[in-house]
């Protein structure tokens, strides 16, 4: 069988996999590894070579079935090397073994080291891996792609003292004799390359829970125990939470979750052995803020669905990561408001479903599913369509077909494609059968098809209320694209009111009696926005219904894209925001009105400033008078994040005197709220001197738990003095702060009000040690700070360095974040006018 001559990276598939047995021994001093590894494999044709994958490694010597390799090539382009036999290897079953070395890298992919300082003050490493999506070759040499699924039994030879985790339960340990032991671990099931995991380090591990059968641990460097309570009870949690909603059993034998210090990413979902950055696994929940526990639980049940989504049914390539992404986080939404229903998670999924929006309004934006050739394309789908959107587009589907038979769909679609991999398609086609509609005819038009629409309410002469639609784009150009369109509207008429179902597509008037008043996407699932035109949006608010929080943050979220996109001028805007805060007391809705506030204050002109500051003090006032700098007893987590976001929000955006003068006697005091303590660290920074960037800097370099060592390094970026943001964009390349965290300080910088253009200067001078230094998977990422250099010399400015300075690894990401800064030039002579 050739290989697919349409795309160079793809392995050809004369020979496939079946069985690995894995040994590698890790020094931990010298950070390099030597491994052997059989493979059982299967010949499907006569072949006189065996191409594999193999990067960054040296593979020494080899033989199939006891016969010697004639040689081996390395095609370091496409990461492969090609086994050469000597002869004709006929159809059938055959052994493969091959001996290799490599290096433990600092680069956060493959096996690689991570180090952290112990109780006594010792640097120490660990030697651990991140495979997703094509990093296994650079472990060992292997058929790298996600469609090739085999079993996999690893033996690690590691130190007396260390401690070895694999995605397989500890089967044996055998002394070897020079003070290492060979330790084995049962064989795993049928899965992909880039879910296996091993792990070799100073490590501990909570006493198991059982769940249903399953044992589940924390494993965590030594001397960290005590924060891992929490994220094991929310573990447990979602693990049977998971179990009964796809109605199949857990796959693996067990279940590790391991706190890795150095991680590229938030965590991964290795089959038995999930890795996660500390700060999402190890946490106090007596000084982390709800907002921090939500984060954890969410990774936490993101990364457990994906035992069913993503381990057992695994999509066939690269381009269909959204079926496992947008799944997880579509059903970590599920987990996390089962969990704890009063974090209210569906009403916090507006924020970040707003950040998919603001994305796909673009001309760069691209489809969930998108075609993938190379590893670097792979790399590039890790982005807010790929998760965000797909999921907002899940949670559409799910609210269309009715929560149960949404559910019962998935079930069937998983259990008929059990250890096997999928397409899209096959996901519509269990949903069909299952439910009985037409689940392709409504999605496909969201899966393959970039963007999205707007969908427009318009009152005729004779009071009928037409809906249209046409794509949504911030620069307001539109074209001939389409959706199926689930709309669902609440209609207030003279009579009473009713709720409207249809699927939109071509403009059509609301039958029934004439409305007073139209809410259009009422449910707030659907993922398109919404334009009232005339006094449609009056009538709804003057004497429509009350609206609930979720309704109120759409209206608040539509509001402010019209703005973006020039459809709405910025003075009625905040005219319209005024409105909204009189009575707002909601977490979310604040949230969204503070982010929109906080843009129109970075962009408006030092002469308009104060008065801007005015106005957002008086809309922070009522909701301040009602919840107060006193947290009361028994008071719901949501409240005490609510007073961090207004108390930030009245200090900094308003400026407020007294505010920053309380923040200040917060950041000295003990025992405060941590929502409160937050915002205090932020407005302290964000007011402060040199003396407080000592304070808040010591504060990092001493911080007793991972939220509170962000929570200082983040403030570190805000401080609007030159001199101290050269310090924190020198820290994160002279080893203070870590390579995972370094593009994210770097964008912080970006975005800093008065100093981003000396944070840009610094990227653009030290550009190649930036890149070689930060993990590739973080540089398009930290590029997201541009978007707020929004003057018109810096647009320029940045496009013709990112021109000459590619990003292979995310070009699309790049273009997004180029094209915002575009708009956001333009967004900010809009606001300069306005408000002047």
């Amino acid at each position: 069988m050739a290989e697919d001559s349409s795309n160079p990276y793809r392995l050809p598939r004369g020979v496939v996999p079946r069985r690995y047995e894995l040994r590698l021994e890790p020094d931990l001093e010298a950070f390099t590894f030597a491994g052997t590894v059989g493979v059982d494999i299967e010949v499907l044709e006569p072949v006189d070579d065996i191409v594999l994958n193999a990067a960054e490694l040296e593979i020494n010597e080899g033989d199939l079935d006891g016969v010697a390799l004639a040689g081996i090539d390395y095609d370091d382009e496409h990461e492969r090397a090609v086994l050469r036999l000597g002869g004709s290897a006929s159809p059938g079953p055959a052994r493969l073994n091959l001996s290799f070395t490599g290096t433990l890298n600092d680069q956060l992919r493959g096996f690689y080291r991570s180090t952290f300082t112990d109780d006594d003050g010792d640097e120490r490493v660990i030697a651990t891996t991140q495979f997703e999506s094509t990093n296994a070759r650079r472990a060992f040499p292997c058929w790298d792609e996600p469609d090739l699924k085999a079993v996999f039994e690893v033996t690690l030879v590691v130190p007396d003292n260390l401690m070895a985790v694999s995605s397989g339960a500890e089967i044996s340990s055998q002394a070897t004799g020079d003070g290492r032991r060979a330790v084995s671990f049962a064989s795993t099931m049928e899965m992909s390359t880039y879910l296996l995991a091993f792990i070799v380090g100073p490590l501990e591990a909570t006493e198991p829970v059982d769940v249903n059968g399953t044992p589940l641990r924390i494993v965590h460097p030594i001397g960290k125990g005590h924060l891992t309570e929490y994220a094991l009870d929310a573990g447990a949690f979602c693990l049977s939470f998971f179990e009964d909603y796809f109605a199949i059993d857990y796959p693996g034998d067990k279940l590790d979750l391991v706190a890795i210090p150095d991680f590229a990413f938030g965590a991964m979902e290795n089959m038995g052995c999930v890795t996660f950055r500390e700060i999402l696994l190890l946490l106090d929940p007596d000084s982390s803020t709800q907002q921090e526990r939500q984060t954890a639980v969410d990774v936490i049940a993101h990364e457990l669905a994906h035992m069913w989504f993503g381990n057992l049914v695994t999509m066939k390539w690269w381009n269909g990561i959204w079926l496992k992404e947008a799944f997880a986080t579509f059903c970590e939404m599920l987990a996390v408001d089962a969990y704890r229903p009063d974090w209210k998670r569906w009403l916090a999924f507006g924020l970040s479903r707003a950040a998919a929006f603001d994305v796909d309004a673009l001309a760069a934006t691209r489809a969930i599913e998108y075609p993938v050739v190379s590893p670097a394309d792979a790399e590039g789908m890790y982005d807010l369509l790929t998760y965000e959107k797909g999921a907002a587009a899940v949670r559409m589907l799910e609210q269309y077909l009715g929560a149960d038979q949404f559910r019962d769909g998935v079930r069937h679609y998983l259990r008929h494609h059990s250890y096997a991999n999928t397409e899209t398609h096959d996901l519509w086609d269990a949903l069909a059968e299952s439910t009985g509609e037409p689940a392709r005819d409504v999605m496909d038009s969201w899966i393959f098809q970039g963007g999205h629409p707007v969908v427009t309410a318009a009152a005729g002469d004779d009071g009928t209320v037409t809906l249209s639609q046409s794509r949504f784009r911030y620069d307001g150009q539109t074209d001939d694209a389409r959706w199926q369109v689930p709309v669902v509207a609440a209609v207030g008429t003279d009579t009473g009111e009713r709720t409207d179902r249809l699927v939109l597509e071509d403009p059509v008037a609301l039958g029934g009696d004439r409305p007073v008043w139209v809410m259009v996407n009422s449910g707030a699932d659907g993922f398109y926005r919404v334009a009232y035109e005339g006094e449609l949006l009056d009538r709804l608010l003057d004497g429509g219904p009350d609206l609930d929080p979720l309704q109120r943050y759409v209206l608040v979220d539509d509001q402010w894209a019209l703005t973006v996109a020039d459809r709405l001028a910025v003075a009625d805007y905040l005219g319209f925001a005024e409105r909204m805060a009189i009575a707002e007391d909601d977490l979310a809705v604040w949230r969204r009105l503070a982010g929109t506030l906080g843009t129109l204050d970075h962009m408006v002109p030092d002469a308009g400033q104060a008065g801007l500051q005015a106005r957002v003090r008086a809309m922070v006032g009522p909701a301040w008078g009602r919840v107060g700098w006193e947290p009361v007893a028994g008071e719901n987590d949501r409240i005490g994040e609510l007073r961090g976001v207004l108390a930030r929000t009245l200090a900094v955006g308003g400026n407020d005197a007294e505010a920053i003068a309380r923040c200040r006697g917060l950041m000295a005091a003990e025992g405060v709220d941590p929502a409160l303590a937050a915002a205090a660290i932020a407005v302290v920074a964000a007011t402060g001197d040199e003396a407080d960037y000592e304070e808040i800097h010591q504060r990092y370099e001493n911080a007793p738990t991972p939220q509170l060592e962000l929570r200082y390094l983040m403030a570190l970026t805000t401080f609007d003095n030159p001199a101290l943001m050269d310090r924190t964009l020198a820290a994160t390349l002279d080893g203070t702060v870590r390579s995972q965290d370094a593009g994210f300080v770097l964008r912080g910088c970006l975005e800093n009000r008065n100093h981003g253009p000396r944070a840009w200067a610094y990227i653009a001078e030290q550009w190649d040690e930036i890149n070689q230094r930060l993990p590739s998977a973080i540089v398009p990422r930290m590029l997201g700070g541009i978007s707020a250099l929004s003057t018109p010399e810096l647009a320029t400015e940045v496009d013709a360095f990112l021109e000459a300075h590619p990003v292979p690894q995310g070009p699309l990401i790049v273009a997004q974040h180029l094209e915002r800064q575009r708009i956001n030039v333009q967004l900010r002579r809009r606001v300069q006018e306005a408000l002047g």
